[in-house]
């Protein structure tokens, strides 16, 4: 892999920009680029994140079109997306294997892609943050989707004890379930219910929260206080779910959190600067909607 350019601050796009694709449907909610670039900006770093949104028909065209280039080093992949990413990669790591999603592709040297998945490596760096211990804990996670997977994969891999897995989709609770067993064969996983109480973590990992109208995911006056309460939703920083919880007494964790702790895993799969969250924080240019 070359050495990548440095430039000074406030660069322009150029000849020699980096290219890292940010790849969903629809556009408008994408927070990465609010994030990266002005970092890549504040360092000198002559690489650009670009939305590029896509269609579910057209996306396996456009990633093997795309990935032709020859000044792209990879792609972010956000909603809906991720469990399609898997059967286009030459290689997945084993935590996309086990949530069957990627939200992230490398092309390698040799022109392969490697598609691995970091949005349940940033919940759980920031639940551990906020001071919270995850061997042993448990979990419900609602929502058994991309995120969902991602989350409750890397919560078995952080040594929870027990998982509650809920989806409007059985099947894909079920599923998902299976795969943990199999890699997780000591971790008790159960399905099929949404009920909080009794666990010592709560993810919100569905789309419920991302419209006004949207009802509740959960029944929030059954989560106890002292529980640890979650959000992947980013289109505003407290859903009602989320604000619900935290009238309760809740420890909370918003959508951005979860974005702002994987980027650092994210440059590092890309071969670049990496950094923290609290220096992606002070030059992101992120806003919520009213």
């Amino acid at each position: 892999m070359p050495p990548l350019e440095r430039l000074p601050a406030c660069l322009m796009i150029n000849g020699d920009t980096l290219l890292i694709a940010h790849l969903g449907y629809p556009t408008k909610p994408f927070k990465a680029p609010l994030i990266y670039n002005p970092y890549f900006d504040s360092i000198g770093v002559n690489a650009v994140v670009m939305p590029m949104g896509s269609l579910p028909e057209d996306y396996p065209a456009l990633v093997r079109e795309i990935f032709k280039l020859t000044n792209i080093r990879g792609a972010l992949v956000t909603m809906p997306h991720k469990v399609t990413t898997v059967g286009l990669m030459d290689e997945v790591t084993t935590t996309a294997r086990i949530a069957g999603a990627c939200n992230a592709i490398l092309k390698r040297d040799d022109g392969t892609l490697l598609g691995d998945l970091f949005d349940g490596e940033g919940f759980v760096r920031g639940v551990r943050r906020k001071g919270r211990t995850l061997a042993g804990a448990s979990a419900l996670v609602v929502g058994s989707g991309g995120v969902g997977s991602a989350i409750a994969a890397s919560l078995a891999a952080a040594g929870a004890a027990r998982l509650g897995l809920f989806d409007v989709s059985a099947a894909s609770a079920d599923a998902l379930a299976a795969r943990l067993r199999e890699h997780y064969p000591a971790l008790a996983v159960t399905t099929g219910s949404k009920d909080p109480a009794g666990y010592d973590i709560v993810v919100n990992a569905s789309p419920l929260g991302m419209k006004d109208d949207d009802p509740v995911p959960m029944d929030v006056a059954r989560i106890a206080s002292s529980t640890f309460v979650g959000e992947v939703v980013m289109t505003r920083e407290y859903t009602p779910f989320l604000a619900a919880a935290r009238e309760r007494g809740c420890t909370t964790q918003v959508g951005v959190d979860m974005l702002f702790e994987q980027i650092p895993a994210y440059l590092e799969f890309f071969g670049l600067p990496t950094t923290t969250p609290d220096v992606l924080r002070s030059v992101a240019k992120v806003a919520y909607q009213p």
